[in-house]
């Protein structure tokens, strides 16, 4: 679903910060060669994701949900100096397109790929984070969330991707369409639960942005 018109998109785009050349070819890539290349964060929404990373300065990161990385070089961007991305995929097939994007980077040394189930690997990583991307399998939303918020540093972010699921939020939902209906729990979690302050953002298909209180 667009929610905006494709033209008012391309306006938005234009009138945004210029996709870095890095992330262009990283795009160009994922389309030529990557089935779902629609997954990508894509040029708008990337920039908003590097300009909030930009905001909040934050020393670590974690992503739950690689792909091809195209948003994991975004949140670097406003890393500080000396700070560290975790990012976590169970996809091994696209580990190597990753590394290669990862390694012509800035933040080579700073980001640490994860291949594996996120609730597996989370326990294990030892950290407390800034900042957090959930952009991964919708059916464990409600679990990641849990697993993490004990793991923000007071006034940290989490930033949860497709909270709109291409408008089927407004639907009834099948009983049989867990996904549907744990990102209904899941919005409605995030806007009542009160260790978090939340705001909605309709970014392409839908962004999160909850502070931790």
């Amino acid at each position: 679903m667009h929610f905006i018109s494709p033209e008012l998109e391309l306006y938005v785009e234009r009138h945004s910060e210029n996709e870095p050349t890095l992330l262009a070819a990283l795009h160009r890539e994922t389309y030529q060669k990557i089935m779902q290349p629609r997954m990508l964060s894509g040029h708008f929404q990337g920039r908003v994701l590097s300009m909030l990373s930009k905001l909040i300065r934050p020393a670590t990161i974690l992503e739950i949900g690689t792909y091809t990385g195209y948003a994991t070089l975004c949140l670097a961007e406003g890393m500080q100096e000396n700070g560290s991305i975790d990012t976590i995929d169970i996809n091994e097939e696209l580990s190597s397109i990753q590394k290669k994007y990862f390694d012509l980077s800035p933040w080579k040394d700073q980001i640490s790929q994860h291949l594996g189930d996120a609730l597996e690997i989370i326990p294990t990583l030892g950290k407390t984070y800034d900042l957090v991307f959930i952009d991964a399998d919708k059916d464990n939303y409600l679990r990641y969330f849990d697993m993490i918020l004990p793991l923000m540093n007071k006034g940290g972010i989490i930033l949860s991707d497709n909270v709109l699921w291409s408008g089927k939020i407004l639907e009834t939902p099948d009983p049989r369409d867990l996904s549907t209906n744990v990102l209904l729990e899941y919005n409605k979690k995030l806007k009542e639960d009160p260790r978090v302050e939340t705001v909605l953002l309709p970014i392409r298909d839908g962004l999160t942005v909850s502070r931790v209180l």
